[in-house]
């Protein structure tokens, strides 16, 4: 019978922090939890992009506890895709998990992404059971994955569920530019596009319970709709 607890080979699970500090110790610490109940061999890493908040004095204090927790701190704020980007190529081991650092997920549901990274599948992809967000957050949520799945050819049911885990190999072979939210639909492409078979999990989402969402903003979805329109732009010349 296999040994749940060596279910991965080794492990690297990330956040990406922007003024989480109502969340992010509770996230490292359930990160380090799940993580032992799946592999020996571990690491976690938070990149905070220039917080506002006290998330860095939280962090210091928690690398005084945490041998395994690895700290990369931006000067100044880069955006979300560049944070994602310094964890996918910072990931030191065979397995990269990575979710946000608000609470929205919860860590401990790693053990069902786990439970279905079989020989042969590359990444296991999280979707929202149901989403814990005001109606219009829901309502653009549903617009950008059915334009996604249109014009990017997007396959999967939650293009826009952070909540992944993937094998690191897949970064030797994809390289990634974006620097803002659309990341995930460039990351998917991507991966969809060098053969990576996809397995998907159903998982909860909360109510986020500190700091305020980014890319709702309206110079940010501005922004995002003209990043998403340069790459697929991309895609139909190449």
């Amino acid at each position: 019978m296999e040994n749940f607890k060596k279910k991965l080979s080794s492990l690297t699970i990330f956040f990406p922090c922007y003024n989480d500090g109502g969340t992010i110790a509770s996230m490292v610490t359930q990160a380090m939890i799940t993580a032992r109940s799946l592999t020996d061999d571990l690491e976690v890493i938070v990149i905070d992009d220039c917080s506002k908040d006290n998330s860095r004095s939280i962090l210091d204090e928690l690398k005084k506890k945490y041998d395994n927790l690895r700290l990369i701190y931006h000067d100044k704020n880069l955006g979300y895709g560049a944070t994602l980007r310094d964890g996918f190529y910072g990931a030191t081991k065979d397995f990269i998990f990575y979710t946000d650092g608000d609470g929205q997920y919860d860590v401990r549901e790693l053990v069902k992404l786990a439970d279905l990274m079989k020989e042969g599948v590359g990444v296991v992809n999280g979707y929202k059971l149901k989403r814990s967000d005001p109606f219009h957050r829901k309502a653009i949520g549903k617009v950008y994955h059915f334009a996604n799945s249109i014009m990017m050819g997007i396959k999967i049911k939650d293009v826009d569920c952070d909540f992944r885990l993937m094998r690191k190999e897949i970064f030797n072979n994809i390289k990634l530019k974006s620097n803002g939210g659309e990341i995930c639909v460039e990351l998917v492409r991507k991966i969809q596009d060098n053969g990576f078979r996809f397995a998907e999990a159903a998982v909860h989402h909360y109510h986020r319970r500190s700091g305020t969402s980014q890319f709702f903003r309206p110079g940010h979805v501005v922004k995002a709709i003209k990043n998403l329109t340069k790459l697929w732009a991309s895609y139909r010349r190449s």
